[in-house]
Formats: structure tokens, sequence, C-alpha cells
């Protein structure tokens, strides 16, 4: 049995292959997270995902910048100026966001 260190830790090594340390590498690579941080999440049981891509983060700003002109056109239409047309920008957005969301579910 082990014993812990003065900050109750305990120190494990284990032997890897090496194309099982490549794969321990790249999965807490792809999580953005330490190899050690990697192994404790899983041994813990916490959920461990991948960093989203860069394709996603710029789906995910082009939905938000795309929201905020749909709140500035509610905006409007509540504050009694808004034109028709601002209606059917609106609503024009909005099918952005789903066709853009749609993308986002493919992936």
């Amino acid at each position: 049995m082990s014993r812990a260190d003065k900050h109750g830790r305990h120190h494990v090594h284990i032997e890897l292959t090496s194309a099982q340390y490549q794969r321990l590498v790249a999965q807490a690579k792809e999580c953005g997270l330490s190899r050690r941080a990697y192994l404790v999440r899983l041994i813990d049981g916490t959920p461990v995902r991948s960093r989203p891509s860069q394709e996603i983060k710029e789906l995910r700003t082009e939905i938000h910048h795309i929201g905020n002109n749909i709140n500035q056109i509610a905006r409007s239409v509540n504050a009694g100026i808004a034109r028709a047309e601002d209606a059917k920008r609106g609503l024009f957005l909005l099918d952005q966001v789903y066709e853009l969301m749609y993308q986002i579910a493919k992936k």
C-alpha cells in the first residue's frame, strides 16, 4: 500500500506502449487538458469533451452576431418604430440561425 505525501496525494507510475502514450497525448490535447488532468477526469468519471473546432467556433460567433441583429429588430418593433422590411429582415436572420444550427448539429 502506498503512502500519501504531506499533501495527501499518492503518486502513480504507469507504463504505456508508444501507441498508448501517443493516444493519451493526442486525446488530452484535443480536450485542451494536460495528460494528468485528462487522466484524473477519466478516473473521477467527469465528462471529457473535445474542444470545439475552429469552424464550430466561427459558426457560434456568426450565430451570436445574427442574434444581436434580431434583438435590435425586436427592440424597434417593441418601440413601435419598426417597418415591414424590418420584420422581413428579422425572419430572414432567424432563418440563417436555424441553418447554422443545423450545420453545427450535423458535425
